[in-house]
């Protein structure tokens, strides 16, 4: 795997979290790197309150999260469906968990992952102690990776194969359609669908989706001057409003006021 994505992709305004938050991804340990995208860290200290938003990717989270004022706490996040809005205040500090999509299930097998799919749990009987309390950044990257590692990753050949079929649609803009996809595949329709139910958590056509939307926010948060209609053709769309449509159903406004307002 290669080192963590240096992208904004997914993240609202992101030069504006940016400026209030100290936002990190780092790497896991070997064994777990072809399970995870990465760990992310933030940590905040803030005179006022600030809502930060995001577009969440097909991933499931492990979240360690401390907020001034509350007890810690350890929560499963499955797959976000909408915007996810988390409010930050005071000081806090969060340590997170973002596997592959499809790597979630070799750690806790044996249900599927639509399981999880738009609810966050909180992980009663797991102690977020060892990994919200180090200072030392490389303490709590050691904390999570013994957190992963003594659940100990079952092999599983379909989740590498759930994890490969993800990561083509993520690099390949040419897939637009399930079927086209699944045929080149060499599988039906009905078996792709039941595959990522399983172990993404989401369906095929969904995650294209999605990450059509990531594209055109993150050209959206780098230029003001986006030529929707030939972004909108790119990525695989009948046509500009379809885009537009589903840019403020997912973001909350269409993507040109976006561009025009984010912080610079």
């Amino acid at each position: 795997m290669a080192a963590p994505r240096r992208d904004t992709r997914g993240i609202v305004d992101a030069a504006g979290l940016f400026t209030r938050v100290r936002f990190r991804r780092r790497e896991p340990a070997p064994p777990l790197r072809p399970y995870l995208e990465h760990y992310w860290l933030i940590d905040w200290d803030l005179d006022g309150p600030y809502a930060s938003h995001v577009v969440p990717h097909p991933s499931v989270n492990i979240v360690f999260q401390r907020y001034e004022g509350q007890e810690p706490f350890a929560e499963l996040a499955g797959i976000g469906l909408g915007l996810f809005t988390q409010k930050l205040e005071g000081r806090g500090r969060v340590c997170g968990i973002q596997f592959r999509p499809g790597g979630f299930r070799p750690f806790f097998p044996g249900r599927p992952v639509t399981r999880w799919t738009g609810r966050r749990i909180r992980l009663a009987g797991t102690d977020p102690t060892p990994v919200l309390s180090p200072d030392d950044e490389d303490a709590r990257v050691a904390a999570l990776d013994t957190c992963l590692l003594d659940l100990g990753p079952r092999p599983d050949p379909q989740a590498d194969q759930a994890m490969t079929l993800v990561d083509r649609i993520r690099t390949d803009r040419t897939i637009r359609r399930v079927a086209d996809f699944a045929r080149a595949e060499g599988v039906s329709v009905r078996l792709l669908q039941r595959l990522f139910a399983a172990y993404v958590g989401v369906g095929p056509k969904w995650v294209i989706l999605r990450y059509r939307i990531h594209e055109a926010l993150e050209r959206a948060e780098t230029s003001a001057e986006v030529d929707w209609a030939a972004l909108a053709a790119d990525l695989g769309y009948a046509d500009q409003a379809h885009l537009v449509r589903d840019f403020t159903t997912t973001v909350g406004v269409p993507p040109a006021t976006y561009a025009r307002h984010r912080s610079p």
